[in-house]
């Protein structure tokens, strides 16, 4: 059973790689999520990267009940790739300023509000704890209240006015990461090509249902 979930949000070489575990334990409210580690990475080369991730999903506290969520959209592509043949199995998101998720392959396309949107709705039902007791615990927490959305009236996508603008951005895009896939796990694609419920349909349990065609 996963109850623990890595997000990585892996930076250019000058920027930091993100790593963040969340721990979900069951509440009657939905599940309460945990952050049991934040850690930030400069200067490593990608494939040590990979090495360092293997090496904590294969401790005995979360081997074999932890996710591994991706951030395949600038430079993730080839870590992901890394991390495949490591013998992991990572979730790889290419995230994008539009408006609905899909999937393509083994890649899901996640819009921005949507990660972000999922991380809000957690920390206004406080169901999101970050510790001061981590040395980036403030850190993340001060970010997260500092995103602003901003939606263009022409073409609808939207922009977040802390997403990679400055050097922190990083711990929320893994937390979003890990919270996104913690929270809503889309289903697999519908046979009849139906579209994906939206995160918001998965979180209040409003999902239509699909009518099966007659043959």
């Amino acid at each position: 059973m996963v109850n623990f979930y890595i997000g990585l949000d892996l930076g250019q070489a000058s920027d930091y790689t993100a790593l963040i575990i969340v721990e979900s334990i069951p509440d009657p409210g939905g599940k309460i999520y945990h952050v049991r580690r934040l850690e930030r990475i400069r200067g490593e080369p990608y494939p040590k990267v990979a090495e360092k991730v293997k090496a904590i999903m294969a401790s005995p506290a979360l081997a074999g009940k932890t996710a591994l969520v991706v951030d395949q959209t600038g430079v993730g592509r080839p870590v992901v790739d890394l991390l495949r043949e490591a013998g992991l199995k990572p979730i790889a998101v290419s995230i994008h300023g539009g408006d609905a998720v899909s999937q393509d392959g083994p890649t899901w396309k996640v819009p921005k509000r949507d990660l972000v949107g999922v991380l809000q709705v957690l920390l206004q039902q406080q169901r999101f704890k970050v510790s001061d007791q981590l040395k980036l615990g403030p850190v993340l927490q001060t970010e997260m209240l500092n995103f602003k959305v901003k939606i263009d009236p022409i073409t609808a996508h939207d922009s977040y006015s802390a997403w990679r603008d400055n050097e922190h951005d990083d711990l929320v895009l893994s937390a979003a990461l890990a919270c996104w896939w913690a929270e809503t796990r889309p289903p697999k694609p519908h046979p009849f090509g139906l579209p994906l419920p939206r995160p918001e349909q998965l979180l209040t349990g409003r999902v239509p249902q699909p009518r099966i065609p007659k043959f």
